[in-house]
């Protein structure tokens, strides 16, 4: 009998990058402090519920609960405090995508403006699918037009 070998279910996806991005009328730090929390999305995204976590810094889990019954459950892959940019995976959700890899980056475009850039990376567990890059690039629009009302 052959051994058992390590494996793994976490891949990264492939394909092309969707990106949101938005300038907000307030300091970067402002701005990192609202979408540099990996625990504090719902802040900005109205259809979640609660966020819940389990450890903290890289490493991290995270589970999204939506108001419609979803869930995500997400890992930290790393966090720049310094550089304003974070990356994470997800690893479970009931809504149909295969993998996902996302980035969140602030860059100050002066003292009282800064932008926020959120890049994604997505599968659909059905290539077939219809759709899905649209619905991926609509979420994530919509999230930061969130930040720029709260924020701007």
């Amino acid at each position: 009998m052959k051994p058992l070998q390590p494996d793994t279910l976490i891949r990264n996806p492939h394909g092309q990058p969707i990106v949101a991005s938005v300038v907000v009328d307030c300091p970067a730090s402002r701005l990192w402090s609202t979408v540099g929390q990996f625990a504090g999305f719902d802040a900005f995204i109205p259809a979640l519920l609660r966020i819940e976590m389990i450890g903290t810094g890289v490493g991290a889990l995270r589970t999204k609960l939506f108001h419609d019954g979803n869930c995500v459950v997400e890992q930290l892959n790393s966090r720049d405090e310094h550089a304003m940019h974070m990356t994470w995976t997800t690893i479970y959700n009931t809504l149909g995508v295969a993998s996902l890899w996302a980035a969140i980056r602030v860059q100050a475009l002066g003292t009282q403006c800064s932008r926020v850039t959120w890049t994604i990376i997505a599968e659909p567990v059905d290539a077939a699918q219809v759709g899905f890059e649209q619905f991926v690039q609509d979420f994530a629009d919509s999230a930061l037009e969130n930040v720029r009302r709260l924020l701007g």
